[in-house]
């Protein structure tokens, strides 16, 4: 079950960094910059974009609306208590955002050509 579960993250990195990396490639021709500059960029973005949405899909409170329509501000809402397993994805989705964008920050760090790692 772990294995598979290693598996998936790292289909899932690859998929993600893979994206991040063609995206960061694909920009930094259109300015000029170089390849290893670009990679890294993309990954920074990429990394920082999923740290917060991590960070701030972990800061969710307990509680939830329980009707699907209406604004998000309106004064006439209801709420209700999340279920566990409402509790227990949202955290399992936190983790896993700020696991992957973790990494993408190490890998843009490691290929960085501005900062030397020794």
């Amino acid at each position: 079950m772990l294995l598979a579960a290693v598996r998936r993250f790292l289909l899932l990195l690859l998929l993600v960094g893979g994206g991040s990396v063609l995206l960061g490639l694909a920009f930094g021709l259109l300015v000029g910059s170089s390849v290893n500059r670009s990679i890294s960029l993309g990954l920074y973005v990429s990394g920082a974009f999923l740290l917060v949405g991590g960070f701030l899909l972990g800061n969710r409170g307990p509680m939830r609306r329980t009707g699907e329509g209406g604004s998000p501000m309106s004064y006439g809402r209801s709420l209700r208590r999340a279920t566990p397993d409402e509790v227990r994805d949202s955290v399992n989705v936190t983790v896993l955002l700020i696991a992957l964008g973790f990494v993408l920050l190490v890998l843009a760090v490691s290929i960085d050509s501005r900062y030397e790692l020794v």
